[in-house]
């Protein structure tokens, strides 16, 4: 294996994991309205699942509340139910046309509980972004065994990947730190 690629597979994997902890997160509720808690959502639409942003347009009239306006009138009641199942703790008020998401000002437990979430998953993405350099220092370390690489190139690859390592989990702990920064804003 080339050390490029090497390189290449461990950054893509590293980027993949802040990606996915960067949606997860827009996802967390922070008392004000955001499109984000709820474009991701599965809605059963004629049989089959579909995200909601596909079947409906999604807008924050106010601070406070996230309208979806389906552009199919006889989806409204099958996007009420997959709020509700959905388990963000928001109900749906609906007049037949539009579904409106009137958003609570969360409580200091609540604030709390969803920084914690915000923890874990970004401690998730730390994990994999050490999982992934582990895998490229036991690929350079094998190159190195099989006289792929020098002794030299050994040294400079791992602290390349090293460096990579640590911008990576910089990076998202910064977003961790904003997300919580967010939720604790009154």
């Amino acid at each position: 294996m080339a050390i490029e690629e090497l390189l290449d597979n461990m950054e893509e994997s590293m980027m993949n994991a802040e990606d996915a902890m960067k949606t997860d997160i827009a996802a967390i509720r922070t008392g004000k309205a955001s499109t984000a808690l709820v474009e991701g959502l599965m809605v059963e639409y004629y049989g089959t699942n579909t995200r909601l942003r596909d079947i409906a347009g999604l807008s924050t009239p106010d601070a406070r509340t996230v309208a979806i306006q389906p552009w199919d009138q006889s989806a409204v009641q099958a996007i009420e139910k997959a709020i509700i199942n959905s388990n963000i703790g928001i109900s749906p008020v609906s007049d037949g046309k539009i579904v409106r998401l009137p958003i609570p000002p969360l409580s200091e437990d609540r604030r709390a509980a969803l920084a914690k979430q915000v923890k874990a998953r970004s401690e998730e993405a730390r994990v994999a972004v050490r999982n992934a350099r582990r895998d490229a220092n036991e690929a350079a370390k094998k190159a190195q065994k099989a006289s792929e690489i020098t002794e030299d190139e050994l040294k400079n690859l791992l602290e390349k990947i090293q460096k990579m390592t640590d911008s990576y989990i910089a990076n998202i702990d910064k977003l961790a730190e904003e997300k919580e920064k967010e939720l604790m804003k009154v």
